[in-house]
């Protein structure tokens, strides 16, 4: 299973693969990554940040101050990728394993698929459906065993799990089968004089022969 830190280290990554920031907003676009169950602290974050900087992944800066500005005492740190940070990010996002559909790193490696070709996007999108198939049935399983044991609220959590699972199996296989059809061509337009001279409901009449 990946470690917390693995996960957010990644996030990282990924988002200072766009663009250079400081921590006030990692942290923020970093919450908006893990969803709004899963707060993530300075106490989490900083620590992480260290660590990428002594293995030189990321490197930190002060922005300089405004001409006639006054010097603030606690200005912002910058941190900003290095090009072994760039290589590490490739690395981890072409890692294809059982880490890559974890339910953590799953949500932040989907994230950043625009950064990984068809190929890896399917494996990744194949394996999380295959280990949600067997959390699936694993439940389901447990839920027909233990319905005469519990009272009726353990059934009911039990069986919004199962929903939960169900809704994303079905969302994968969406995905999945996008991936496969690859892009739709763009279907013309109609032109406007058609569409005028017949309501927008109505066909086009038939030719008699």
């Amino acid at each position: 299973m990946a470690r917390r830190g693995e996960t957010i280290e990644l996030a990282v990554l990924g988002l200072l693969h766009e663009s250079p920031m400081h921590g006030y907003e990692l942290r923020k676009r970093l919450n908006l990554m893990l969803g709004w169950g899963r707060v993530l602290s300075y106490g989490s974050l900083y620590p992480a940040l260290k660590k990428m900087l002594r293995a030189g992944l990321i490197v930190e800066s002060a922005p300089p101050p405004s001409p006639g500005g006054a010097v603030s005492r606690r200005q912002r740190i910058v941190y900003q990728l290095t090009k072994t940070g760039e290589r590490e990010f490739a690395r981890l996002m072409a890692e294809v394993g059982p880490t890559a559909w974890e339910d953590d790193n799953f949500d932040i490696r989907f994230a950043f698929f625009s950064r990984t070709d068809m190929e890896i996007r399917l494996r990744v999108l194949e394996g999380r459906r295959t280990r949600l198939q067997e959390r699936l049935e694993r439940v389901q399983g447990q839920l027909a065993r233990t319905q005469k044991e519990v009272d009726q609220y353990a059934i009911e959590l039990q069986r919004h799990g199962v929903e939960s699972v169900e809704r994303e199996v079905r969302w994968l296989s969406d995905l999945i089968n996008a991936e496969r059809a690859g892009p739709q061509p763009v279907k013309p337009e109609t032109s406007g004089t058609e569409t005028s001279e017949r309501g927008p409901n109505q066909s086009a009449p038939l030719k008699n022969d």
